[in-house]
């Protein structure tokens, strides 16, 4: 009789032991998710802005909302307008996170300006110097290429407009037929429409390639995997 009883207490306490460290186990998951937060991608915005610059990238980013939340600066906030006139909110570029996850600069006709802005210049700086990734796109790598943080780095730019970037950065390495480059936490790409590449191309880096190819899809892009190698040439 004390054997069975024995035998039954054991049972109840292997179950229970059993169940207790599921029910741990799961909560222990479900504080370690609840804790996961989006991480910041800081889109750095001035006027006359290139439009498929900030809102492809915008599309791809945007559309992975459990992991990356999108806030777009200027060095005043307020409302910027695009070459095209297309107003979009702004906050202070000085209210901007200390350190976001990324920051990413748009070209545009509004970069032959903002080179000179020392101001936004020493933003791009701070802001890229604390950031685990800095991406441009078209001429946008003639504003990073100002702060020297490309300085004897490999970098890319538009090509219609590559004569006049590679003067604002004559320590960096331009490459006169990437898609986009790579150098470290620094993505740099070619015109306009290559920034949508880059952007997928840096998902493919940090979450594989079928992710990267599955996001190109649910948007019915036709993505140029190939990063070395422009359609559009240099002048």
């Amino acid at each position: 009789m004390m054997n069975s009883k024995l035998k039954v207490f054991a049972t109840n306490l292997v179950i229970f032991l059993l169940l207790s460290s599921k029910s741990f186990y799961a909560q222990n998951i479900m504080t370690t998710d609840s804790k996961t937060e989006k991480k910041e991608i800081a889109f750095i915005l001035f006027d006359d802005y290139e439009t498929l610059d900030v809102f492809g990238p915008a599309e791809i980013f945007g559309r992975l909302v459990d992991k990356y939340s999108l806030k777009f600066y200027s060095l005043e906030g307020g409302v910027i307008s695009n070459r095209h006139k297309v107003p979009i909110m702004t906050e202070k570029l000085s209210t901007a996170n200390d350190a976001p996850y990324m920051i990413l600069v748009p070209g545009g006709l509004g970069t032959r300006k903002e080179v000179t802005n020392e101001l936004l210049i020493d933003q791009i700086t701070a802001l890229s110097n604390a950031s685990d990734y800095v991406l441009t796109v078209c001429t946008g790598s003639a504003l990073l290429a100002k702060t020297g943080l490309l300085d004897n780095k490999e970098a890319t730019s538009n090509k219609r407009a590559f004569s006049w970037v590679v003067t604002t950065g004559p320590k960096v390495i331009w490459d006169r037929t990437a898609r986009w480059k790579i150098d470290g936490k620094y993505y740099t790409s070619s015109g306009v429409s290559a920034g949508m590449d880059m952007s997928l191309g840096f998902l493919a880096d940090r979450h594989g390639i079928d992710f990267a190819r599955n996001v190109a899809l649910e948007i019915e892009y036709n993505w140029i995997e190939d990063k070395d190698n422009d359609t559009f040439k240099a002048k």
